[in-house]
């Protein structure tokens, strides 16, 4: 009953004017808009409310425009109490005024929800909070948001508590240089509280701290367009369990920080990506101490964004790095937190044995944690625009098929599979290994120098499966002193298996190896492996076609290397170039090959007889364009070292169409 009566005085207070206007032959009196009390018992929240108001949690409201709580008003909303924002853009926002006091009492059962209808970026405003704690822009600074007053002295400020709030669909456009953020503390004070809260698909940042001591728990903010965590003006405030989700192309960082640093501090932080970006960006002097830190998916860890000294940023007690993922176990569970009901981004893990046919989803992010191994008689199936993130877990991380197991890589030019490092740093994973049952003159069934599997056989038409538009990056870990994992290794792999359309990059070890077998492989695209880009041993004797090889960077090795004996694999159309010198082709003990549509560009020595004991003792096992090589010995070499006088000018091969080997994680 006591909610009619409400409506029902409403309604008066509405008609009144209009009736008395009747009787009048003056122009009719304006009429008057009703209070902003009133409104709110008919479900509304617009205007400054002036006095203490608790909403009724068995309603449901509607924000149709600025709701402002000033000086000395608390303004409290109950568990459950479901707030409707009106896509009203910068017109549609909530804010606390200095002195002024909200209390979000949520609970996890039942949180309070503020959401425009459809929850899209940019809808409204957000909720906006002004303190008179300190803040590096002074006392009585005026906000970017809504032209409000905020900063003093006082850094134990109390604004009120915040507890168990979901809002979803903020950050409204203000200006070109301005948005609304999911929460804005403006100066806001260490005796406010505030923990459990969500910010989802927000246009702008998650929440930002503009100076101000207060610090906050419990953070889920997913897909906000700029950055999940931003501060700056010297907040020193601490964020204890945040989680950070990205899963929509071009959303920003995880946390940014500027100007001044007061080192805040920020406890358990795992965020997750699946488009790439920045994790943590600083910029000015800006800086932190984080612990706890867990980032998986991120092209890009640290970026000091105006050179800031690291030593400003200290993660898990060290300087930060920016050449570490960070990719270490997640160190906060959102699954746990009832208050929040939204989808997670789904991402599998990938580790031990494959022993049974299994087939990869493309819609899903996986994340390879260790070996993940395809045993005889299974296959691995990997869809078109597959991404798969290696953890940088250096010889722990790698993917094998064994004798007998088969992987189909089924990519295409426009959706290519990638399996890569978060950084893609050079040495983070072990990259991809393949054993098949062909010859190898290392014999039937020997021991690879990668994990230890078993591979040879007689068969030379074996069938390991088919690999099709792939991109590697950031493999070669370190086995041993003597040996490592290259991007991919093929072992007595047979003339069944379709290798085609590969790209490796940023390995530290060879690019591609065949260790015996008869397989081929075409268009391969080989960028800043560190040893050699082609390597080969144990008899190899199938078939490179079309292969673009590059070195920018000084001190990587070789385009090829072929060791042991010669059963003279063939290579058509090779096109290496190099900006930083280096050796071009090399062959140990009595290699060699047949190469036909040669360029070369670039390298210091073109073709290096590495054991050779007189000059021209091994030289024409290497066949160029169906003749022996015309060389001449480098100068101030007496053996082993030569230029190509000829036959190292064919076409290039043109990978102006290979868009694929852009793809990334």
């Amino acid at each position: 009953m006591k909610k009619l009566t409400i409506k029902i005085l409403g309604l008066a207070i509405l008609v009144m004017p209009f009736l008395s206007s009747c009787s009048d032959d003056d122009d009719p009196a304006p009429v008057p808009v009703p209070e902003v009390i009133e409104l709110l018992g008919l479900g509304e929240m617009n205007g400054q409310l002036s006095e203490d108001y608790t909403l009724d949690a068995t309603k449901s409201y509607e924000l149709t425009g600025s709701f402002i709580v000033p000086e000395g008003v608390t303004f409290t909303i109950p568990a459950g109490t479901q707030i409707t924002a009106e896509n009203g853009g910068t017109d549609v926002y909530i804010a606390v005024l200095m002195g002024g006091k909200i209390n979000i009492n949520g609970t996890t059962a039942n949180p309070v929800v503020m959401s425009s209808a459809n929850g899209n970026p940019g809808d409204w405003g957000g909720l906006t909070i002004c303190g008179q704690a300190t803040t590096t822009a002074g006392a009585g600074s005026e906000a970017e948001v809504g032209g409000f007053i905020y900063g003093g002295s006082d850094d134990t400020d109390n604004s009120g508590v915040i507890k168990n709030l979901v809002i979803t669909g903020t950050g409204a456009q203000i200006n070109s240089e301005s948005q609304y953020n999911g929460v804005s503390f403006y100066a806001v004070g260490s005796g406010t509280v505030v923990e459990n809260v969500a910010v989802i698909n927000g246009s702008d940042d998650g929440v930002e701290f503009f100076g101000g001591t207060v610090s906050v728990s419990n953070l889920f903010l997913q897909n906000n367009e700029d950055d999940a965590i931003d501060w700056t003006e010297g907040w020193n405030g601490t964020i204890t369990n945040a989680y950070v989700e990205h899963t929509i192309d071009d959303f920003s960082t995880v946390v940014e920080g500027d100007k001044v640093n007061n080192n805040p501090k920020i406890i358990n932080l795992t965020a997750v990506s699946t488009t790439g970006g920045t994790a943590l960006q600083f910029k000015k002097e800006s800086g932190a101490t984080i612990t706890g830190l867990s980032l998986s998916g991120y092209a890009k860890s640290i970026d000091m964004k105006d050179d800031g000294p690291l030593a400003n940023v200290i993660i898990d007690g060290v300087e930060a790095d920016p050449a570490n993922s960070y990719n270490a176990p997640a160190t906060v569970d959102p699954s746990t937190w009832t208050w929040v009901n939204a989808e997670l981004a789904e991402v599998e893990t990938l580790s031990g044995n494959v022993d049974s046919d299994v087939t990869l989803d493309a819609s899903k992010t996986y994340r390879l944690t260790s070996s993940y191994i395809v045993q005889d008689g299974a296959t691995l199936t990997i869809p078109a625009g597959t991404k798969i993130h290696a953890d940088a877990g250096g010889t722990d991380v790698y993917i094998a098929v064994l004798m007998g197991g088969k992987i189909n890589i089924e990519g295409t030019s426009d959706n290519p599979v990638v399996i890569a490092s978060d950084l893609s740093q050079p040495g983070d994973w072990g990259g991809l290994t393949i054993c098949g049952k062909a010859t190898t003159s290392a014999g039937v069934d020997a021991e690879a120098e990668v994990g230890g599997f078993i591979y040879g056989g007689t068969t030379d038409d074996d069938n390991s499966g088919s690999i099709s538009y792939l991109v590697i990056k950031g493999t070669g870990a370190q086995i041993n002193s003597e040996s490592q994992y290259n991007g991919v290794s093929l072992y007595a792999v047979g003339s069944a298996t379709t290798i085609e359309n590969v790209a490796v990059i940023n390995g530290s070890d060879d690019g591609i190896e065949f260790f015996g077998g008869t397989v081929s492989a075409s268009n391969l695209y080989l960028e800043n492996n560190e040893d050699d880009s082609v390597d080969w041993t144990e008899g190899w004797n199938g078939k490179v076609t079309n292969a673009y090889i590059s070195h920018t960077i000084a001190g990587f090795s070789t385009v090829f290397e072929g060791d042991k004996v010669n059963n003279n694999p063939q290579f058509e159309n090779i096109t290496a170039i190099s900006t930083v010198g280096g050796t071009a082709l090399q062959f140990k003990k009595t290699s060699g090959g047949s190469i036909t549509g040669l360029y070369l560009e670039g390298y210091d020595v073109d073709l290096d007889m590495k054991d050779e004991t007189t000059a021209n003792e091994y030289v024409n096992n290497v066949q160029i364009d169906g003749g022996n090589p015309d060389v001449t010995l480098v100068a101030g070499e007496t053996l082993r070292k030569y230029t190509l006088n000829a036959g190292k000018d064919a076409a290039k091969v043109d990978i102006s169409t290979w868009s694929w080997i852009e793809a990334g994680l």
